[in-house]
Parts: structure tokens; C-alpha cells; sequence
């Protein structure tokens, strides 16, 4: 019988892989870091001592030095009754009510604050508990601030999580046509909890509240979400015994039966956060394995990073006695720090070390049991049944770290403007470099300590780097850039005359070193199962190696021959085409949803695709091959679409009317042409008014109201070599303020000249002649950051990348409504545009009722508020669905001073209309900036020139449309949004 043999294609790749394979394993052995020296005597108490003891001191410092020492040995309690309040405010929506025989305070919004008094009999510290149940409305968790006798003792009390509950709502997962599973919908879990006040940044155990003898109030404050409360109490701190005592209160160790269970991780009852997601994974040993199918067979990752975010499953075992846990996990996102996990087994943590439980960092997914520092498994005795796991993501063990770095750039920051005083600002524009590298200076002359400064500082960040190493055993990406910052201040130190030629290194340590604490509080980790075994049972389950993903990965590549990965399918007959002109992020998670809601809601098949480019759209309408919905257009797209009778005037469809109550009609008016209304919003934008509030204290001021008020500041600003961020573009915000129009209420004529618009043209020139501002800054966040510009004006985008990518100034900016104009009646007038992403149905589609269900129904409020969750939940803030829609925007998770400034100023939106040839408008407008700002040519003349020019356009267009006189009817904003007429 003839021998059968592999191609000789197919034996050569094969050779090729394994000879591959060995090279990497080779490579990684070679280039495997070297052990770290690092110091060990270096605590988390000489941390704190570093950072300043001024103001509202955080948590941990607080606690500094009590770990372990407010426990105590007898339970006492002071119980409060939510129904018998002290005081409320009047703004606080408030219920007594009953549920199941018990009474209940229920409270339907997120303003005001209720009080309660109470009388302490002993001193001492108390956990803060409460019974609640969060009511429906947002996706987001109940958050309410915590104030004792008028006061909030830390920072961490302003912000107390209470967590809402969720779960899949269907497991296994279902799987469509093509054998894919689908992600299920999520359900919320409205269950009554017990919860402690906690902040998993700030302590591993509940936060505690210093009491004294006497009588106190609880001010509970809203501050997002309606909540239930039918108990609080305050209850005294119980200790958590280390493992060897926990050992000896158990029955001895026995022989048992070998037994051993495995729970798939993604098979969870509960989780906190919406956030908190399966992923799919494909590599050998993989449970379970995908087969080439999308099977989503892991949890977490970066979709389980935030602390105080917890998954809890449910697992058996078959008799009394001791048991080991082993964790399959992945542990590769950060590199060198170990992620955190306080653990709790039906309700409570067992002993102390499994609070802020440590799994290091490693590369690939192992199998690991929950262990003590020399990898000896830890025993859980449990008896016969059903038991809970609970692990919840801890970052306090960074707090220390966190707090000291944040210090310490502060000092640097404040040196780094401290020496920019000295040195004089010799810059023509806020771009370049603020030094002259031809000077010489005597810098004992001019700041005697600045060597001393240098040095001080020198010497912290070394003590952090070596506490970080000795937390994470090893390097980190952190340890390394402030070991680079090290070197580029010693390098400062040996000569201290040189340090104004080398001004710009205290901003790019601050940039290095900013970038990899925006991931200090962040614990992903990623788990595929949990095995629950008698300590000596041997599971037999594998981990992945670099030869076993040669076969495996031969097995997937046959299989892209015959599997269809399509994850539509087939492309269904006669189904709603929409094209979606954003990244396929958002189109995966659009078709998800479509999927799950959209199509069992109305049977209304759809066809979703991406559309990377918009030309695609103007070429196939061109040609007669047009989707019948388009999403994520630009703002102006309908109005040109619509010039051209191309696009679906949506004002004649049923329910039109409540659907743009949705919406601000200040922004949505540049979707408007003639009488018609031609899109929908999708995303706004928005500008504000950022701050460092830091140094506006240091300086006195106050942030500006008014325009008015922001000249009155500037003197003092650039009498320090700081200045302010006025965009130059933005001519359209003080037109609108000053009450001026670019086009006629018909839409035919520039009024450019009018009156107000001269004004208004003075007034912006006069920013950067007369008040001096700098003309080009191509990077405000950076300046902001640094603190040389401390306020500006400028939008959404620059609000993520502080959130973001600025942790060291996080509690140091805050932002404000743009400065107005007052008027008369007293009201500050501050009308803005506010950009859109907007969605249309094309004119040749034969679907448009059905194309209308679908933009009803997208840009509702609930599937707003879960699509903005979903992807803010999946990939991070900086995926932030800035949502158009009024009440959706809310379940954001703003700040709520933040929201309130957002709420403000999107009452003043107020967008240019599109009119035929307003696309001359901001051109000429640039043009007449130039010419009065750099040529010196008066304001009246260049703005005179610019209306005649724009409306030259503007009648060439119209004879081009065929419009002749008529009216375009351009609705005129002239009232303020009302926040109570929105409608979901």
C-alpha cells in the first residue's frame, strides 16, 4: 500500500513554521530582561510623606500609617432610617414608599441632597453601608457624595459608586447563520445591595469615617443616578485575619477525594459595569476552542481594567474540605506591572492576603493557582454546595505611587514657569521654543536654590522608581521614563547656568512620564476559566507553547478556504442598505446592535457597510447606486445634498416633530434648506472654556464670564509669561454673540457689514493686536499642560485627551461656558456653533419608510445611551459616542461640574446655516483676519470686501440652483435651549 505524504507545499511551510517557531523562543530566551536592583526597605509611608500635606488630603493619606489598626475586635452599629430625614433640598425628588413590607426612601433624580442626624456613642472609625436599589434610567452607576457634619473628609467622599448589576442574558450564546455566536444583549439585575462606601483606587477595604462622640449629620449629595434606600448604618471595621490564622480556625486538613471542576469565565451571574465584556480568543488549548468561528470565550481584558469593576460566578463542590482555585488568566497589557484582584468568596474576603491579590505580568495565558509569594497554593475550606467568587479590580496598592508622582510634577511644573519668569519669553508665537540659546546666564544670581531644587527633585523620583520596582518585582515602562527624567535632570544639575537653554526638558518629562501614569490605575486582566480542585488533583488542563501553535495555526489556515467569515452572511435580498462613513470599530458595534435590537424590534432586515471615504457616496449617486441610509456625514452634507435634490426631506414623516425635540434646534438648523429638513444629528461637538484652576488660584483670578471679564485677566497672565488659547478660525462665536448673522433671514444676502458685524470683526482682530494673544498654537493641550497658556477656548476632543493622556494635572483644570456678552436683562449671551455628525436618506432609495424606522430608532435615547456605553465600555473614554441627543447625553459618565459647564453652554448653540455658497464664508473671513491683523488694513474695510466677495458667490450659486429672489427661510435662533422641553 502506497504511503501517503503531505504535499511539498505543504511540507516546506510546515519546516518554515517550526524553524520560525524555535527562532522566536530563541529570541525571547536571549533578550529576557535582566534581573532589576532595586531597594526594599522603600514603603508606601515614604512615598506619602512626599507629596504635600496642604488642602484635602486623599485617602491614603489620611490612613497613612493606620493599616490594620481601625479594626475592631467588637462589632458596634449606628443605624440610620432613609424615610425619616433630618432636611432635603427642594430640588431633590423624594418618595417615601414600601416594598415587600419594608419602608423605603426613594429618590428619583440626581439633584439636591437629603440629611439625616445621628448620635455617636463611642469614637472611633466606621464603615458607611447602604441598602439600595439603583432605579431604572442610565446605564452609568448611582454616584452620591458623602459629607459628615457639613463636609466631605477626603476627596474619595465626594464620589461614592453605587453600582447597578448585570448579567448576559442568554448562555450559552446563541449562533447565527454561519455558526458565529452573537453577543447577547445585557440585563440589568434590580436586586437590593449591601454596600460599604469603597473606592478600590483608594483602600482595598471599605473607606472608614472618623467619628466621635456626640451627635453628627450624613449629608447624602446627587450627583448622578435615581437610587432606592431602605437602610444606612454605620458599622465598625472588622478585622480580616492573615492565612495562617485563617488555617487554624478550620477543621484540619484531611485526605479527600481527587475532584476537579472547571467554570468557564464568560459564565459569570453578576457583574458591576456594562464595561465589563467576553472577547473572543483563538489559540490552542482555548476553552472553548473557536474552531475558526467567532465564539467569544474569554472575559475582561481591557474591557475589566477599572477598580472597583467586579465579575462574581457561582461554583459547586461536592463535599466539605479544602480546595485550591487555579486561575487561567492573561496578564500582558502593561508591561512589567502586575495586575490587582481583591478576591471574596461568598461575600467576604477570607484572609488578608487576598486583598489587592497580585497576578504578574507575563506574556502569554497561563494557568496559575491562587498562591503566597513562594507559589504555594492557598487552601479554601468550603463545604458541600454552592459557593460565590467575587474579584474585584484594585489599584490602591498604586495610590502611593499615583500620589507622589502627582506631586512631583506638580514641583516640576512649578519650577519649569518659575524659570520661564527668569529667562523672559522670547518666542514670536506659542510654537516655538521659549529660550535664546545665545545668552549665557548666572543662575546663582537670579535663583540660588535652584541647584538644591534640581537635586530635591532628583532624589524623589528616584525613591518612587525604586518603590515601583519593588511593588512590581522587576522594570517597568514607568520605571524607565522616570529613570529618563533622572538623567536629563542630573544632566541639568551639573550645571545649573545651563538650565534656561534646557527649559523644554521639564515639559517632555512631564509628557513621558504623564503618559504612563494615565495607565496607573487601570488592572486589566483577561481570564479564560477558573478551576476549583482538591489540592493533590491533577487537572491535566494545557497552556499554549510555541509548538503548539504550529498545528493549530496550519488547522486555521485550511479553514479560511471553506469558512465563510462574513459577519452578515450572505448579503440578504431586499434588506436596508446603509453606509457608515466612520472606523470599523463603530460599524461592528453598530451591526452588533442592529442585530440584537433594531431587526427582532421591527423585522426590518439590514445591511450594514463601511464607507471609508465620502466621494464614495457623490459617485454612487452619481451612478444610481446609493445606500438608502448614510451615516456619520459631515454637518454640511444635507444642506448640499439637499441643494441638489438628492437626499429626503424628513419633515413630512410621521412623528417628525417629537423627533426633533431630541435635539438642540440651535445646532440642528444646519440641517435645514428651504424649508425642509434634510438629516438628523448623530454627534455633537463642543467648545468650552478649559482652566487650570491650579494656577489661577496662585494668581488670584477667577475664570472669566464674560469678554469683558477675560481682558481684565490678561494683564495679569502675561505680566507671568503666560497668555491665553483664542482660536483664530472661530470668527462665528462672537458674531453670533454680538447678536450679527453672515446671511439674511431669507438666506440670499451677506449682512457680513451689518452694524453688529463690524463689531463683532473689530472685536476678534483686536484679540491679536491689541491684546496680544498668540496667533498659532498647534498644540493647546501641551501648553495647557505645561501650564505656560493656564485657559483657552477649545472643544471635545481636547476634554478626552485631558481625561486621558494628562493624568498629572487630573483635580488641576476644570472647564466653563464660553465667555459671553451680557445684555440688558442681565443675561450672558454665549451663542456658539456646536459641529455635527449627521445621518440622511438618499433620494433614490425605495426604502425610505423603513430608512426612517431606522433613524427614529438610532437616534433614540436608549440606543444612544447603549451604543455611547458600549463603546466607551469596549475601547476606552477616547472612544467617547458624544451623542446629539439631550437626554442621552446625560448617561454619560461626566463629571458632574464638568456636565453642568456642557449643559450650559450647548444651550447657546447656535449652528451656521447652509446656503447656497457658504462655503465662501470662512475663507474670506481668513482672508479679512489677514489683512487687518498682519497688513493693517481697518477692520471696516477688510469686512466689506469679504461680504461683497461672499455674496458675489453666493449669486452665482443661486443662479446656478435656479433660485430666483424667493426665500431659503433660515430659521432664526433667538432663544436659549430649554433642557425641560427635551423629549427621549
Amino acid at each position: 500500500m502506497k504511503k501517503r505524504t503531505l504535499p511539498r507545499f505543504a511540507r516546506i511551510s510546515l519546516r518554515l513554521l517550526i524553524i520560525a517557531a524555535l527562532l522566536f523562543g530563541l529570541v525571547r530566551w536571549l533578550s529576557a530582561d535582566e534581573p532589576v536592583v532595586y531597594s526594599t526597605s522603600v514603603t508606601a509611608a515614604d512615598l506619602l510623606d512626599l507629596a504635600s500635606k496642604e488642602g484635602e488630603l486623599p485617602y491614603a493619606q489620611l490612613m497613612k500609617g493606620q493599616e490594620g489598626e481601625n479594626a475592631a475586635a467588637e462589632e458596634k452599629s449606628i443605624r440610620l432610617d432613609p424615610v425619616n430625614y433630618e432636611a432635603a433640598s427642594t430640588d431633590a425628588d423624594l418618595a417615601k414608599e414600601t416594598e415587600s413590607g419594608r419602608n423605603m426612601l426613594s429618590w428619583s433624580n440626581e439633584s439636591g441632597w437629603v440629611e439625616w442626624t445621628f448620635t455617636v456613642r463611642e469614637a472611633g472609625w466606621y464603615e458607611l453601608h447602604l441598602d439600595y436599589k439603583a432605579l431604572l434610567g442610565s446605564g452609568s452607576s448611582v454616584i452620591r457624595g458623602a459629607m459628615i457634619d457639613g463636609q466631605y473628609p477626603f476627596p474619595e467622599s465626594e464620589r461614592i459608586e453605587l453600582e447597578r448589576m448585570w448579567k448576559d442574558a442568554k448562555y450559552p450564546y446563541e449562533v447565527n447563520e454561519i455558526g458565529m455566536q452573537v453577543r447577547p444583549q445585557q440585563i440589568e439585575l434590580p436586586e437590593w445591595t449591601d454596600k460599604a462606601a469603597s473606592d478600590y483606587s483608594a483602600s482595598s477595604r471599605p473607606l472608614l469615617y472618623r467619628l466621635e462622640p456626640g451627635q453628627h449629620t450624613l449629608r447624602l449629595t446627587g450627583e448622578r443616578g435615581a437610587v432606592a434606600i431602605r437602610d444606612i448604618y454605620f458599622r465598625t471595621q472588622q478585622p480580616i485575619p492573615a492565612y495562617a490564622e485563617y488555617v487554624k480556625q478550620q477543621p484540619a486538613m484531611k485526605v479527600q477525594e481527587s475532584w476537579f471542576k472547571e467554570t468557564e469565565a464568560e459564565q459569570f451571574q453578576r457583574k458591576s459595569s456594562l464595561s465589563i465584556q467576553t472577547d473572543r480568543w483563538s489559540e490552542p488549548y482555548i476553552s472553548p476552542d473557536p474552531k475558526g468561528r467567532i465564539t467569544y470565550n474569554v472575559l475582561g481584558g481591557n474591557r475589566w481594567k477599572q477598580p472597583g469593576e467586579w465579575v462574581e460566578w457561582s461554583f459547586e463542590v461536592p463535599a466539605d474540605g479544602w480546595y485550591v482555585i487555579d486561575l487561567k488568566n492573561f496578564q500582558n497589557y502593561r508591561s512589567g506591572f502586575k495586575a490587582y484582584r481583591t478576591i471574596e468568596i461568598d461575600g467576604k474576603v477570607p484572609f488578608e492576603e487576598l486583598l489587592h491579590y497580585g497576578l504578574a505580568y507575563h506574556k502569554e495565558f497561563e494557568i496559575s493557582a491562587i498562591s503566597d509569594a513562594e507559589g504555594r497554593p492557598y487552601q479554601f475550606y468550603l463545604n458541600k454546595g454552592t459557593h460565590t467568587m467575587r474579584m474585584t479590580a484594585d489599584s490602591s496598592t498604586m495610590q502611593p505611587i499615583l500620589i507622589a508622582l502627582k506631586d512631583t510634577l506638580k514641583q516640576i511644573s512649578d519650577f519649569d514657569r518659575h524659570i520661564r519668569l527668569i529667562t523672559g519669553n522670547y518666542s514670536k508665537s506659542a510654537s516655538d521654543a521659549n529660550l535664546d540659546a545665545s545668552r549665557t546666564w548666572d543662575m546663582n544670581k537670579y535663583d540660588p536654590n535652584a541647584g538644591k531644587t534640581l537635586q530635591s527633585l532628583i532624589d524623589r523620583l528616584k525613591l518612587i522608581r525604586d518603590y515601583i520596582n519593588r511593588v512590581n518585582e522587576g522594570s517597568s515602562d514607568l520605571s524607565q521614563a522616570i529613570a529618563s527624567a533622572v538623567s536629563m535632570l542630573e544632566e541639568m544639575a551639573a550645571d545649573v547656568n545651563n538650565v534656561p537653554n534646557k527649559v523644554n526638558d521639564f515639559s517632555t518629562i512631564q509628557a513621558n512620564i504623564g503618559t504612563w501614569m494615565s495607565t496607573l490605575t487601570q488592572q486589566p486582566l483577561m481570564l479564560d476559566y477558573f478551576v476549583v480542585r482538591t489540592p493533590d488533583a491533577k487537572t491535566g488542563l494545557k497552556e499554549p507553547t510555541a509548538l503548539s501553535r504550529i498545528p493549530y495555526s496550519i488547522a486555521d489556515f485550511a479553514r479560511s478556504f471553506t469558512m465563510d467569515y462574513d459577519l452578515d452572511g450572505e448579503k440578504k435580498d431586499g434588506a436596508l442598505e446603509i453606509w457608515v462613513g466612520r472606523g470599523r470599530d463603530y460599524v461592528d458595534e453598530l451591526r452588533e446592535l442592529v442585530s440584537q435590537d433594531f431587526t427582532p424590534k421591527t423585522g426590518i432586515q439590514v445591511n450594514i457597510n463601511l464607507m471609508p471615504n465620502p466621494n464614495m457616496l457623490i459617485l454612487g449617486n452619481a451612478a444610481g447606486d446609493v445606500p438608502d441610509v448614510a451615516l456619520g456625514l459631515a454637518e454640511a452634507t444635507p444642506a448640499d445634498y439637499a441643494m441638489r435634490d438628492a437626499v429626503q426631506d424628513l419633515s413630512s414623516y410621521p412623528g417628525f416633530a417629537d423627533v426633533m425635540k431630541r435635539f438642540i434646534p440651535g445646532a440642528s438648523r444646519a440641517l435645514t434648506y428651504n424649508g425642509g429638513t434634510y438629516g438628523l444629528p448623530e454627534v455633537q461637538n463642543f467648545q468650552l472654556l478649559f482652566y487650570r484652576s491650579d494656577i489661577f488660584e496662585s494668581l488670584g483670578l477667577k475664570a472669566p464670564d464674560t469678554w469683558d471679564d477675560v481682558f481684565d485677566i490678561l494683564p495679569t497672565l502675561q505680566e507671568n509669561g503666560m497668555t491665553m488659547n483664542v482660536p483664530k478660525a472661530d470668527f462665528a462665536t462672537l458674531f453670533l454673540e454680538n447678536g450679527a448673522s453672515p446671511y439674511t433671514p431669507d438666506g440670499l444676502k451677506s449682512s457680513l457689514f451689518s452694524d453688529s458685524g463690524q463689531k463683532a470683526f473689530k472685536q476678534w482682530t483686536q484679540l491679536y493686536t491689541k491684546f496680544n494673544l498668540p496667533i498659532d498654537i498647534p498644540a493647546f493641550f501641551q501648553h495647557f499642560r505645561d501650564g505656560d497658556i493656564p485657559i483657552g477656548i477649545s472643544d471635545f476632543n481636547t476634554y478626552v485627551q485631558l481625561q486621558v493622556a494628562a493624568p498629572e494635572i487630573t483635580g488641576h483644570w476644570k472647564v466653563a461656558p464660553l465667555p459671553g456678552i451680557k445684555q440688558p436683562d442681565g443675561q450672558v449671551a454665549r451663542w456658539s456653533p456646536q459641529g455635527l455628525s449627521t445621518a440622511m436618506i438618499m433620494k433614490k432609495s425605495d426604502k425610505k419608510d423603513a430608512a426612517w424606522q431606522f433613524l427614529k430608532w438610532w437616534t433614540s435615547a436608549d440606543v444612544q445611551s447603549r451604543y455611547a456605553g458600549d463603546m466607551e465600555s469596549y475601547y476606552g473614554i477616547e472612544y467617547r459616542w458624544n451623542t446629539a441627543n439631550v437626554e442621552a447625553m446625560k448617561s454619560l459618565s461626566w463629571p458632574s461640574e464638568d456636565l453642568k459647564a456642557i449643559r450650559e453652554q450647548a444651550r447657546w448653540a447656535a449652528n451656521l446655516p447652509n446656503v447656497p455658497g457658504y462655503y465662501f464664508l470662512a475663507r474670506e473671513m481668513d482672508f479679512a483676519w489677514n489683512k487687518t491683523v498682519f497688513d493693517g488694513v481697518p477692520a471696516s474695510e477688510s469686512l466689506e470686501e469679504a461680504s461683497l466677495s461672499l455674496q458675489r458667490e453666493m449669486d452665482r450659486r443661486q443662479r446656478n440652483f435656479g433660485i430666483a429672489g424667493g426665500n431659503l427661510h433660515v430659521p432664526q435662533i433667538t432663544e436659549p435651549f430649554n433642557w425641560e422641553e427635551a423629549k427621549p
